[in-house]
């Protein structure tokens, strides 16, 4: 039986989603990851043709091979440059924020307009309903400071959150934000008193949402886009070429493992080294996308915690 936890945004549960479609960078390997998703996130996908879209995604696989010939060295051609003077200001605000202090205290950092269409990617796909949404906001309000704003917000997010008891010692959240994510485990001051009697400690459970500001690491002339995926395709759709990220500089294999996906430091040879890696703007090129009506989907994490109780000799 599930019931509902006291919550600030437990009341609010996530909305129906609208019908959404999913723009599918096509020929990376592997294939079995593009025809996973068909299977368990695509309308009717159990019915999908996919020996159609094998034949698409061996076509894409094909034009990339041609791009590796034609293009090559394209991903060090980046006109990327120092952030706007006039944006300093808004970049001192971030500077000074929690996130920003949490998020890059590691390696080198600076604020850069970085020039979109010769980013290096690593995810495969973008929710085309977020990429528009950002598209309309761009054309809405294409001034600067609008644009920093968008790239790096520093109010929290507005998606409804639902959470739910599940079990003596087990919660669910969800929420449709794909930003959503399990965070860590925090000792809390004793600062409320409890029901059973005096309260020793507190252990915070940390659910919520990540550091949400566009940034990119640069190895050498190459530079890959580390978050804001949807926002760099839809501000690229709006016709903005360069837009203001954070940018960590990583000269060493050991610094990408603390500031990129595992998987990314894993293959950094074929991100920072190959003739043609995947770039931004190929999320336009026809030949080598498609688009994929998806059911609707939520963010789901499941919390749970163990106790155990021991009487021990000193």
């Amino acid at each position: 039986m599930l019931m509902p936890v006291k919550h600030p945004h437990s009341n609010v549960p996530p909305a129906p989603q609208a019908p959404s479609s999913e723009l599918w960078l096509l020929g990376q390997p592997p294939l079995s990851r593009l025809l996973e998703f068909v299977e368990s996130a695509v309308v009717d996908g159990e019915r999908f043709d996919r020996q159609s879209l094998t034949a698409a995604w061996r076509a894409a696989n094909d034009r990339w091979q041609a791009l590796e010939r034609s293009e090559a060295g394209m991903a060090n051609a980046g006109a990327h440059r120092e952030l706007d003077t006039a944006l300093q200001p808004l970049a001192d605000d971030v500077r000074s924020h929690p996130n920003y202090r949490q998020s890059f205290n590691t390696l080198p950092t600076e604020f850069a307009m970085v020039d979109l269409d010769h980013l290096i990617v690593d995810q495969q796909h973008v929710t085309q309903t977020f990429v528009d949404r950002v598209a309309e906001r761009a054309r809405r309000e294409p001034d600067g400071p609008s644009l920093f704003r968008l790239c790096m917000p520093l109010a929290a997010p507005e998606t409804p959150v639902s959470i739910q008891k599940v079990g003596s010692r087990r919660y669910v959240f969800k929420s449709r934000s794909l930003d959503f994510r399990f965070h860590d485990a925090h000792l809390l001051a004793p600062q409320v008193q409890d029901s059973f009697g005096p309260v020793a400690g507190i252990v915070g459970l940390v659910v919520g949402y990540g550091c949400n500001f566009l940034n990119v690491v640069r190895v050498g002339k190459r530079v890959l886009l580390a978050n804001g995926y949807h926002r760099a395709v839809g501000l690229r759709a709006a016709g903005v070429r360069f837009a203001p990220a954070v940018m960590q500089t990583a000269t060493r294999i050991d610094e990408l493992q603390v500031s990129v996906k595992s998987r990314i430091a894993d293959a950094a040879e074929f991100y920072f080294e190959s003739a043609r890696p995947p770039l931004l703007r190929d999320f336009f090129d026809a030949q080598l996308t498609t688009l994929l009506p998806t059911r609707p989907r939520m963010r789901q994490i499941e919390v749970s915690f163990e106790v155990k109780d021991h009487l021990v000799c000193d």
